[in-house]
């Protein structure tokens, strides 16, 4: 006869079962499948910037949104990794908190190791310095960049010092898009100030090869030119290295 012990040992269910189960479960509920590529040991790290850049302000819950807070650590991982020899930020947003993304900019500008980006869908308003921060650009033959002037939420208070303050930051997200793209100053204005071009706001929505026309981006492409150009870096990057070491 089989003991109680040993009864209940064989109708409690393995931890390890358990856990594999709940591991497959939460795959399922976040990403809608059960198996997972995975990138093993890869040298190359993915920043995605997804729906809406959310800055000091918390979004709705309904929101699909990019937290600043949350990209700040890990640009500052990547810089201190000697295993990550590259970045990619992937771009698909409607654009957000002007301050945040204007953060978010300058620590992609800022870091040592070569990146690249793609915009695909849209990078849309404070998209626009995040997708031209890296050190060469591309965007999918039909995503979609949308270029405006920036605006307040909330309580404005009526005077001029408000419309000065405004024109201070507008200036700031201009200098940076024209100092990281090939865009010239004017032009940038003009397609921010055009009229007509969308149906409820002044700006301009440019696609594909006309954001790579203008001098926005660099190129049209998606995932395999971006990987090849990041590699291309990465090999000059260790050929640097290599003559000063020699």
């Amino acid at each position: 006869m089989m003991s109680e012990h040993e009864n209940n040992e064989q109708n409690e269910p393995k931890k390890d079962d358990s856990k594999e189960q709940s591991s497959i479960v939460d795959k399922i509920q976040q990403l809608g499948q059960s198996n997972v590529p995975n990138a093993g040991d890869s040298n190359i790290h993915v920043l995605p910037i997804i729906g809406q850049v959310e800055g000091h302000v918390q979004l709705p819950a309904q929101n699909k949104t990019t937290k600043y807070e949350h990209l700040i650590p890990q640009l500052i991982a990547i810089e201190q990794n000697p295993k990550i020899e590259g970045l990619v930020v992937l771009l698909n947003t409607v654009g957000g908190d002007v301050e945040a993304g204007l953060a978010i900019s300058e620590m992609i500008a800022s870091i040592s190791k070569p990146s690249v980006s793609i915009v695909l869908g849209g990078g849309h308003s404070i998209g626009v310095p995040i997708a031209v921060a890296a050190d060469y650009s591309f965007i999918a033959e039909t995503a979609t960049m949308t270029i405006h002037p920036i605006r307040l939420n909330g309580l404005v208070i009526g005077v001029p010092q408000t419309f000065e303050y405004m024109d201070k930051m507008q200036d700031r997200v201009v200098n940076f898009v024209t100092r990281h793209s090939n865009v010239p100053e004017d032009k940038f204005k003009e397609l921010m100030f055009e009229k007509g071009n969308l149906s409820r706001d002044i700006g301009t929505n440019v696609v594909g090869q006309k954001a790579v026309d203008v001098g926005l981006i660099d190129a049209v492409g998606g995932v395999k030119e971006a990987m090849s150009k990041l590699n291309e870096f990465i090999d000059q990057n260790k050929g640097n290295e290599e003559k000063v070491v020699q």
